[in-house]
């Protein structure tokens, strides 16, 4: 199974446009072609979620480590092709390389088959085998699990060792003040009173955004022992370890501050021992763009208008955001084309509402909506039956986007095409346009 940081284009025996595997293709090259656009526009979606003051706020605008060469480090859109590497280095008490993190590689596989163990990163291995591994792993060994001189705990309490004995937390010390925000991010009621549920929502949305500012070394890391992690809880039947009881063992060496004097620590504990269990729990979502981002980078490239935050996306989606179901993964081709792309995304979304929907008014209306906005060669319900002649629009998201104004006259209903607006026009709340019989839009 390919990884969510992994990309790579092929293409089909039949002749087929190459087709992208990694639905962050255009963030990532973002990232790499357009950094301070790429850190402009996280850092601004960052702050409409979490409150950061000034100092706070500064802290995320660091610039990213240099690596050991005096070169940034590379970028984590193809990170992980260097842990073929076993290049002969110091791992432990070292700052994070790609080479330090091909060797600890090695432990991550290892345990990813010893799941099963009971009390698994909690109970400790055996001295003398830990220092023996720890001394292969410097001299840039490949480790021979199969010869049985290792158990698994052995290994697992090496991994703690090698998380805590880096020289800052894998998380870094700069987003410190921006987790702990996270964890504080809650839900309102119906009068706007913050509740103390949880806002599981904006939290993942959050992290997304956070995590995208980390170090490309720490970035990779992070996921492949958040990966590790949740796949141990989900056999928490067998090794007694929940993700509540791997966080108490990871989050100090994570995300724990090293310089955070006691007092601090303990007033803090509970939201970053909380914060380490729900990177846990929610690994597999937070490590991929938000779709807004998705759609921003990938038409910023294809030279069309683009979506800055999540507002536009929300501005442009019909019946409860359907463009964030069409942007998540599935089984169908997506061309490099951006025509092309845009269209693919409403035949997946039309499918997804036949199929799954139930039968409805609520979902016929839904299809008709999707039946204007789509080309006359995207397939929508048979039982649908446009009202009026489609008129000529982009075919990009980030294009202009036709209103229609429903007006009532001698009882009945008349459908007018109105002059096309910007998503920054529908903000501002400009009119859209005045009806000849004084009618309000619908």
């Amino acid at each position: 199974m390919k990884s969510e940081a992994e990309s790579e284009t092929g293409g089909s025996g039949d002749g087929r446009q190459p087709i992208i595997f990694n639905p962050d293709f255009f963030v990532e090259k973002l990232r790499h072609e357009r950094p301070e656009a790429f850190t402009e526009l996280v850092l601004s979606n960052i702050t409409r979620l979490i409150d950061l003051p000034g100092a706070e706020f500064s802290q995320l605008l660091d610039e990213e480590p240099k690596t050991p060469n005096g070169t940034a480090a590379g970028g984590f859109f193809r990170s992980f092709n260097f842990l073929k590497r076993k290049d002969k280095c110091v791992v432990f008490g070292m700052p994070l390389t790609e080479e330090g993190i091909a060797q600890i590689y090695q432990l991550i596989v290892y345990l990813s088959k010893n799941l099963h163990v009971e009390g698994l990163f909690r109970v400790p291995g055996n001295s003398l085998r830990q220092q023996t591994l720890r001394e292969q792993l410097n001299s840039g060994a490949d480790i021979d699990f199969s010869s049985g001189d290792f158990h698994p705990n052995d290994v697992a309490t090496l991994l703690k060792s090698f998380l805590g004995e880096l020289p800052e937390p894998l998380l870094t010390q700069r987003h410190l003040h921006a987790h702990l925000k996270i964890t504080e991010l809650s839900l309102f009621d119906d009068q706007g009173n913050k509740t103390s549920l949880p806002d599981k929502e904006r939290q993942i949305e959050a992290l997304q955004l956070l995590l995208m500012l980390l170090p490309t070394a720490n970035r990779a890391l992070l996921k492949l022992l958040l990966d590790l992690l949740y796949h141990t809880a989900k056999q928490q039947d067998k090794n007694k370890m929940s993700a509540h009881n791997l966080a108490l063992m990871f989050a100090p060496h994570v995300i724990w501050p090293k310089n955070m004097n006691a007092s601090d620590l303990q007033e803090n504990l509970k939201k970053l021992n909380s914060g380490m269990a729900f990177l846990i729990k929610h690994s597999q979502k937070i490590f991929r763009a938000p779709a807004y981002l998705r759609e921003h980078a990938r038409l910023q490239f294809a030279n069309t208008r683009m979506i800055h935050s999540k507002d536009d996306l929300e501005l442009l989606s019909v019946g409860g955001s359907p463009f964030v179901s069409a942007c998540k993964r599935s089984g169908a081709p997506v061309s490099l084309d951006p025509d092309s792309h845009t269209e693919e995304a409403l035949r997946e979304l039309c499918r997804h509402v036949t199929d799954h929907m139930p039968n409805s008014a609520k979902k016929k209306k839904l299809i008709r909506q999707l039946g204007k906005q789509s080309s006359p060669s995207t397939p929508v319900s048979e039982s649908t039956t446009p009202t009026s002649k489609k008129h000529a629009r982009s075919r990009s998201f980030g294009g202009l986007i036709k209103v229609r104004s429903l007006c009532l006259c001698s009882n009945q209903t008349t459908s007018t095409t109105l002059t096309s607006v910007t998503f920054t026009d529908v903000i501002k709340g400009i009119s859209l346009s005045k009806c000849s019989c004084n009618s309000s839009p619908s």
